[in-house]
């Protein structure tokens, strides 16, 4: 035999080799589990009203805080309230909303932007905003404008069952509704990941019916079980927020824009003995290891940089010169309208 021949056939044997190998016996490297993502998007609701569920206000409105804090601009959250709480005539402290009964932190804040409030917050406008199919005219506040490299955040809270979730006491969308909707985000390339986080009685049972990839869904209860409620606090004299987003802004404000904290560990935020419900998790759509994934590529926000080695020049900008006639002259000047454009500044021709 030639010794072409014999290399021929030790190629061959290499080949075989690296198909058919056991790959559970190496370490996949890190940069595997990356995201490439190239933004992030987050979509927060509240379907109840009445002064009652003040704590589903608080509850979406803390992780709004939350996301905000880590690096989403308001540019990219889509904040849906069906009823204020901070305006209603039966808060003690107006303009306020608190999620612990300390009362440290008011989460209404001076920069909340509501994009749709009261009765915009409809099954119909939920679903339409998802999909993109909004009127002509819709601004872009309350447009999704997400694209194939976009991270999503969804986080719902409200009242529900099993395979179903109210919107302001007056109609609701079913699991199946909601699983068609993401369906049609993914056809139309309008995300890239989706983590999804619902907050309700027996709210596993809305993710049940989810059948597009790279999703990734966690829920406060599984079927049969009640999502309760934290503490009340006795000022404003009702309950202020739920157990699960409770102890999820706990986990969330322990977290930086640099942590190194994974998604597998916020998705085990609420044992059973402190939410006294089973909280749920769903991964079997979701490609990548929850264990290698950085929460920041949810609640964070994608930070582009721009390296160089090119001298950046930076121009002086000369000083205005100072006038030196008499008083009378100045407080005319002082009284006249600068001009639109520094004309010292443009170059001249």
């Amino acid at each position: 035999m030639s010794k072409i021949c014999c290399l021929k056939l030790f190629i061959c044997y290499v080949f075989l080799n690296l198909i058919f190998v056991d790959t559970d016996a190496f370490d996949i490297p890190e940069g595997f589990e990356k995201s490439n993502h190239t933004n992030n998007w987050a979509v927060l609701v509240d379907t109840s009203r009445f002064w009652f569920n003040y704590r589903h206000v608080a509850n979406v409105l803390s992780i709004y805080r939350s996301v905000k804090r880590l690096g989403i601009p308001d540019s990219q959250i889509i904040l849906m309230i069906s009823d204020d709480m901070a305006c209603n005539p039966r808060n003690p402290r107006p303009a306020t909303i608190f999620n612990n009964a300390h009362e440290q932190i008011n989460v209404y804040g001076d920069d909340v932007e509501v994009d749709y409030r009261g009765y915009e917050v409809s099954v119909e406008n939920f679903v339409r905003l998802l999909t993109g199919r909004v009127p002509p005219d819709t601004p872009r506040s309350k447009r999704l404008l997400t694209d194939e490299g976009s991270n999503i955040l969804i986080y719902l809270t409200g009242h529900g069952g099993d395979g179903f979730l109210k919107f302001q006491d007056s109609e609701e969308i079913t699991s199946q509704e909601l699983a068609d909707a993401l369906e049609q985000m993914w056809q139309k390339r309008r995300y890239n990941e989706i983590f999804f986080i619902i907050d309700t009685c027996q709210a596993s049972s809305m993710y049940e019916k989810f059948y597009s990839p790279n999703i990734l869904a966690t829920a406060s209860s599984l079927v049969g079980e009640d999502s309760l409620s934290h503490h009340v606090d006795s000022a404003i004299g009702v309950y202020i927020i739920d157990r699960y987003t409770y102890y999820v802004l706990e986990f969330l404000e322990n977290v930086h824009p640099n942590s190194h904290k994974t998604m597998s560990e916020f998705l085990s935020v609420c044992p059973k003995h402190a939410c006294i419900s089973t909280v749920g998790v769903r991964q079997d759509l979701f490609k990548r290891d929850p264990r290698k994934v950085p929460i920041t590529d949810f609640f964070g926000s994608v930070r582009p940089i721009i390296i160089t080695t090119d001298p950046i020049d930076i121009i002086e900008i000369p000083k205005r010169n100072k006038n030196t006639e008499n008083k009378t002259t100045n407080v005319v000047q002082k009284r006249m309208y600068l001009p639109q454009f520094p004309v010292h500044l443009i170059p001249s021709s």
